[in-house]
This record gives C-alpha cells, structure tokens and sequence, in this order.
C-alpha cells in the first residue's frame, strides 16, 4: 500500500511479490491520502485484527526509518486502528476434541502438530517456529521463542510423546513441521530442513489443513453440497479449548498463566468460561435428588 497498490487477499496473497519502492516516496505529500482510503478498502475486505497487526508492522517500520534520518514524515497519520470485537471464541467440548483424534486421512504431521498444540495449549505461531533441537523429548518439554523474543518452555503429554519420535526419526535439527515438497530457492536457511531440504510449515497452511479437516465435525448436519461453503474449526480455537478445559478441571489460576504465558490474570477470563458440558455436569452435581440418591 506504501506504493498506492491494494494489497492482495486470499490466495493471491501467497508468494506475492511486494514492488520495489524507494523510501523517498513515503515523504510524497499526497501519499497520506491515498494510504488511508487504501487502509479504509482493506478493512472493509479483512478483519480488524489483520488489519490492525498490519497497521503495527508498517508503522514500527517507519519510526525506524524516522530514527535513521531516511525520511521525514509518517504517511500514516490519521489512519485509526480498527476497534476489535470482543472475543466470543467458544470452547469446544472433550467430544468434539476426541472426534478431532479419530480423524482418518490426517498425516502424522498434522496429528503430531495438534496433539502438541492441544497438549501444551501453545500458540501455533510458536509451534511452528520449533526446531528438532528444541525439543527434550524423554522430558516431554521443548523451548520455544515466546511474544517478545523471550525462550520459554512448553510441556507435552503422552499423546505427542508417542508421535515426536516417528516424526522426527533419523532427523537430528531443522524445523520440526516440514512442508510436503522442497523448499523453494531463496527459502531461508533456518526454514529449511538440512536432512530433507523441506521448508518449514507456514501458520497459513497450518490452519488451512486443520479448518478443512475439522469442516465435517463443526457442522455435522450440513448436505454434501453446502460443505464448501462451510467453515471448521480454527487453531486459536483449538488453543482456546485447552485452556478452557484445564480450568473446567480446577486448575489454578497461576498454573493456568503458566500454561497459556500470558501476562496478566486479566487475559485468562475469556479461557475460564466453562462450556456447556461443564455446566451441564455442574448442574447435574448440585441436583437434591441426586444427592439424596447417593
């Protein structure tokens, strides 16, 4: 958009080639203008959040160049972040989460990944980023690069335990989630496996072959011919299941900052609403004759 071009959406954002630009440009007096009716017909085609990681990114980028004296003026001045609607992401419930394990035609990749995901409530974006010499595999722990450049550790369960191996077999560094074809050229080093010459595993894809998995399993009465139109479940939500389900379980409060590395109390609430299974167990605990007939 710094060049005056819209910015692509959906699959003709992969493999786009940004146009060349002089930083000289930014200074252009009329380049405010049109950035910001660029920015107003990309928020209305994206979400807010998209929009404003974008938004974040640009603006970081052009403090620098403030800083370094390569230009003189900010083009995206007056251009508002959108307001985010309050997250209403729900928990799925343990079978849904157990329909997800008995999936047929998912690779060991795949299953590996969401076992990890699920396991150790990560975020996908730092799974993803994991090498092979990351993980303490007879610990059931791995390191990983957590919001802020700093190396934390995230703990596995039985589930992933049985998988990382067949995984990683005869593979002792690179990236733990490997793409199914070669990298391309000009693929960074550290994305690509020295063993297979296979590239890291993007976030996008990631989420394709879990939204395209999961389709069936969100809308169970859907006819075969509506199932393109229809959406499954998302990583986040994933994510958000885990946590959800550990606090269903008691888990406390710092136990559950741990798990999910957030940085206050206040970011855990929307992962602490019980989901419907819990309250209908609850209820069901509470119920007078329940009790008198134990």
């Amino acid at each position: 958009m710094l060049a005056g071009d819209q910015t692509p959406t959906g699959p003709a954002r992969r493999g786009a080639k940004p146009p060349t630009l002089e930083l000289s440009a930014l200074d252009d007096p009329g380049l405010p203008e049109v950035l910001a009716e660029l920015a107003a017909a990309r928020a209305d085609e994206m979400d807010p959040d998209t929009v404003n990681r974008e938004l974040s990114m640009v603006r970081k980028a052009i403090g620098w160049w403030l800083r370094q004296g390569w230009i003189s003026t900010d083009p995206t001045l007056g251009i508002e972040r959108r307001p985010s609607p309050p997250d209403k992401t729900k928990a799925l419930s343990l079978a849904q989460v157990a329909a997800v394990w008995r999936l047929d035609d998912v690779s060991l990749r795949d299953k590996t990944l969401w076992r990890l995901l699920y396991e150790s409530a990560a975020r996908a974006e730092e799974m993803l980023c994991l090498n092979v010499e990351d993980l303490f595999t007879a610990d059931k722990r791995g390191k990983i690069k957590a919001k802020g450049g700093a190396i934390e550790w995230i703990h596995w369960q039985s589930g992933a335990a049985q998988l990382l191996p067949r995984l990683i077999a005869g593979r002792a560094k690179g990236p733990l989630f490997l793409t199914e074809r070669r990298a391309p050229d000009g693929t960074p080093s550290l994305d690509v496996c020295p063993t297979t010459g296979r590239a890291r595993l993007s976030y996008r894809r990631a989420e394709e072959i879990f939204e395209e998995s999961t389709r069936l399993l969100a809308n169970p009465l859907a006819r075969p011919d509506q199932w393109e139109d229809l959406q499954g479940w998302t990583l986040h939500r994933w994510r958000h299941s885990s946590l959800t389900h550990d606090a269903e379980n008691g888990t406390s409060t710092p136990m559950l900052l741990a798990r999910s590395r957030h940085a206050s109390v206040r970011s855990l609430e929307r992962y602490a609403r019980p989901g419907v299974d819990a309250v209908a167990r609850h209820v069901a605990a509470q119920d007078p004759a329940a009790r008198r007939r134990r």
